[in-house]
């Protein structure tokens, strides 16, 4: 009785543990769910991989010229996406984008401001678009957000 009590509480000790990360994995707290931003670029590279797809994009500007930092390094943004699986539903295949593809993409962005956000909305220059609406959080978007106007990229 007392090695299955100390099983039992050793058990329920990592589940504790391992609960929480899993929980936070979902979640949507890093994003500014109340923001869109749309992004025009070039793909620099598509990851098709589990748990969640990313997108590297060069931002361009209004022109389609490169935007550059202070340094005069091409300004990259990360986008994560969905599972696989998720993104397979919403019409996105792995070979859907490829390097040098110009698109335009919408994203929340990260709410500490660097270049990142969730994957949304695909625009390929002929109209073509992949994916549903911006991504919003189980539940909904957050009490009284609207979208707000695209933004700039920084």
């Amino acid at each position: 009785m007392k090695n299955r009590l100390i099983t039992v509480a050793a058990l329920g000790l990592v589940a504790a543990a391992i609960l929480p990360p899993a929980v936070a994995h979902h979640s949507f707290a890093s994003f500014s769910m109340d923001k869109d931003v749309t992004l025009k670029g070039t793909v620099r590279t598509f990851e098709w991989s589990n748990p969640h797809v990313w997108l590297w994009l060069y931002v361009s500007d209004v022109d389609g010229k490169p935007v550059t930092d202070k340094d005069g390094n091409a300004v990259l943004w990360g986008l994560e996406g969905a599972a696989p699986g998720e993104l397979l539903r919403q019409g996105i295949r792995n070979k859907s984008l490829q390097p040098g593809d110009h698109i335009t993409v919408t994203t929340h962005p990260l709410k500490d401001g660097r270049n990142g956000g969730s994957l949304g909305r695909i625009t390929f220059p002929d109209g073509k678009t992949l994916g549903g609406a911006t991504p919003t959080p189980p539940g909904g978007p957050p009490p009284g957000a609207a979208a707000a106007p695209a933004a700039a990229p920084r």
